[in-house]
């Protein structure tokens, strides 16, 4: 019989004991057994801290970010040995896309984060905030990697998902993983880190797997780690009281099980699209995964008047679900995961069934399709009717992990709401309505109990992920029942494993700590113009100071009659009265076309093309007879992976460089004092972020 193995400090290693007997959910045979026994957590929190963590920390976000994605690449290249592996689960071909290649994909994703991080092992937080009032001391936030380990204690329904979706995010910020799956499906997570660790993409320690009982891991967590946890909110609970998780202060993050819930809007009619979008969104929310879904449909509710048109539309709807062994054709929901599952389920829907009704399936009446029901982890989907929701509160408090679901009435959009709210905290809500009256009015009435609302519609319902499906860039998580944590949301997750330190200093000291320009820091000045220079050469704190020009009637004019922006503060000085203007104004945009006019080098160089503007403000008036300089600084370098195409059809190397257009006055006192500007000469009166695709010299 095939032994699991664990992988420790770098070593596959099998448990010294038989271990725990693991089932093929479909056939209920015995496919594997998994130990831990042997182990030792300590040593392996240490490995993951002293080989593991340096070896992480010493690459920048663009290299974390490329490991993530040759990885994602290979395994995406091993995905029909996963999805041979995962029908075992009792998985059906579209409940394995979800996990294998939905985890493949936040690899993907994460990766394509590096360009929003510097090319370094660190990054920043936030903008600068002045802390004088001559602007000489400055204070801003640096974030660096946690010096310790993601420990991940996962849930059984997703084994490749719940895994990948949570260490793309800690690889990415820096920080190694021990991955503990649910031991009931953990056959398939240990093929799935065969293969990481074969390809030897990932540095020494960066992954660590338990595949049987990881009792007695939390003593010997410290302040620097992490704790995640998915599954029930018992054993959420239970964990996150650990001593040492308090002691330490460890950070624990937990998405537990929740009692989510689809609205059907008040404004709908079985003969509106919305109705027949709502009706499969339910249905697929039960059936897929056979309902073992963290996010998955517990409550439908729906106006009082169409409850029974909701019933016999999902009652045929559920008719045609095929049950059966996902490999045969034609079967649309596979098993649960076990028999274990199937019993505690069961002993759900028998405390349900005391406080409400079942409307649509039996345990006893159903049919499965190529495989014994006898024998493997089989249920039909089971749809209550709590006909008082209000007062018989179960359908609110107990879920039954498998496709289990209460239908559930209401009078106004506001019942709707506590309804929603009831179950003390959910993952995920979703209304379906063609009025977005109705949407605003929920979902300002329901966010806080929710982690996410998804709002259907006919205008978007054929591009959306769905109810259950957390995307990668959002947050995954929720208040309450849910766990009161957060995971995922894009660069939000990554910040959960880097340690956010404000810094405190002088505008240059700053600079030199984060590298990336400070307003008001020294200015390097060299006798080549940036323009001339490749990527490597570059500075931080580089500056042109350049030429100046004076700002004429003519100018404003010209650009007016040339833009078409004949605003009455440029064209008209009868208008101006009642307004912050002594006399026409030059335009914003033509005080920024001007300074690029002033910056720019002609002739070709390695400077290739503009790529952007992040930010511009325009902070002081310009009139006529006023005199403009830049001063133009290099703020950030940025690697890019991205060659750019000649029309040659030579590729060429090229960085971002990021450069601060700090358009100032230079206007004589004379002429200041003439036209009535106060402020002081080398004022800022417009500043921008412009981005340039730069050559390297390395082709």
């Amino acid at each position: 019989m095939n032994q699991l193995q664990n992988y420790a400090c770098g070593q596959w290693l099998s448990g010294t004991d038989k271990g725990q007997e693991l089932f093929n959910a479909i056939t209920g045979d015995v496919v594997a057994t998994a130990s831990s026994k042997g182990l030792d957590f300590g040593k392996m929190c240490e490995y993951a801290r002293n080989v593991g963590g340096p070896n992480l920390r010493k690459m920048t976000f663009q290299e974390r970010g490329m490991m993530l994605k040759a990885l994602a690449t290979h395994l995406l290249s091993k995905k029909d040995i996963f999805y041979k592996i995962s029908w075992a689960t009792g998985a059906t071909k579209a409940d394995s896309w979800v996990d294998i290649e939905g985890g493949i994909g936040n690899l993907f994703t994460y990766a394509s984060l590096r360009r929003q991080f510097p090319n370094e092992t660190y990054c920043y937080d936030g903008d600068a905030v002045r802390l004088s009032k001559n602007g000489t001391f400055i204070g801003h936030h640096i974030c660096v990697p946690k010096e310790g380990v993601a420990i991940h204690i996962n849930a059984f329904n997703f084994p490749v998902w719940g895994m990948l979706e949570k260490v793309a995010v800690n690889w990415f910020a820096g920080v190694p993983a021990i991955v503990k799956p649910a031991t009931l499906t953990s056959f398939l997570t240990e093929a799935v880190v065969k293969e990481i660790i074969a390809s030897k993409i990932l540095p020494e320690g960066a992954l660590q797997l338990i595949c049987g009982s990881a009792n007695g891991i939390l003593d010997h967590v410290q302040n620097q780690d992490v704790v995640t946890f998915t599954g029930s909110a018992s054993t959420g609970k239970m964990l996150k009281s650990h001593p040492k998780i308090l002691e330490e202060s460890v950070p624990f993050n937990m998405e537990a099980d929740s009692l989510n819930c689809c609205v059907l809007g008040n404004d709908v009619t079985p003969d509106k699209p919305e109705f027949d979008i709502f009706i499969k969104e339910v249905m697929r929310e039960i059936t897929t995964k056979a309902g073992q879904k963290c996010t998955a449909v517990r409550r439908i509710i729906v106006p009082e008047n169409l409850v029974e048109d909701v019933q016999i539309a999902l009652g045929k709807r559920l008719a045609q679900n095929v049950i059966g062994d996902p490999n045969i054709e034609g079967v649309r929901m596979g098993s649960l995961a076990g028999q274990s599952q199937l019993n505690e389920v069961k002993e759900k829907v028998e405390i349900l069934s005391k406080t409400q009704k079942i409307v649509i399936g039996s345990f006893e009446n159903f049919e499965v399709k190529g495989a014994d029901k006898t024998k493997g982890a089989f249920m039909p989907p089971i749809i209550f009717y709590n006909d008082n929701p209000f007062k018989n509160t179960d359908c609110h408090n107990i879920e039954a992990f498998g496709p289990v679901s209460t239908i559930m009435p209401y009078k106004t959009i506001d019942e709707a709401i506590q309804l929603s709210k009831m179950g003390k905290g959910s993952l995920v809500s979703s209304i379906v309505t063609a009025d977005d009256k109705i949407a605003r009015m929920y979902t300002i009435g329901a966010a806080c109990m929710h982690g996410r609302i998804l709002v259907l519609n006919a205008e978007c319902a054929k591009e959306s992920t769905g109810h259950g499906s957390p995307m990668p860039m959002l947050v995954h998580g929720g208040p309450g029942r849910a766990g009161g944590g957060e995971e995922m949301g894009g660069k939000r997750g990554v910040f959960h494993y880097l340690q956010r330190t404000a810094i405190q200093g002088s505008p240059t000291t700053i600079t030199n700590i984060l590298n990336s320009y400070q307003y008001g820091a020294k200015h390097i000045i060299k006798n080549i113009h940036p323009f001339r220079q490749y990527f490597e050469d570059l500075e931080v704190s580089e500056t042109l100071i350049t030429e100046t020009h004076t700002v004429t009637e003519e100018d404003i004019i010209n650009f007016a009659n040339l833009s078409g922006d004949k605003f009455y503060a440029h064209m008209d000085p009868k208008s101006l009265e009642d307004t912050i203007f002594k006399r026409t104004v030059a335009h914003g945009y033509f005080v920024l076309s001007r300074a690029a006019g002033l910056f720019v080098d002609p002739p070709k160089g390695p400077v290739l093309l503009n790529y952007g503007i992040d930010e511009c403000r325009f902070t002081k008036p310009i009139y006529p007879g006023m005199t403009i300089g830049v001063r133009f600084t290099c703020k950030e370098k940025i690697e890019n992976d991205k060659p750019l195409t000649a029309a040659n059809g030579k590729e060429m190397k090229v960085g971002i460089v990021k450069w601060v257009v700090d358009i100032y006055d230079a206007s004589s006192d004379e002429v200041r004092a003439k036209i009535g500007v106060e402020g002081t000469t080398g004022e800022t009166v417009g500043i921008a972020t412009i981005l340039t695709m730069v050559q390297k010299k390395k082709q």
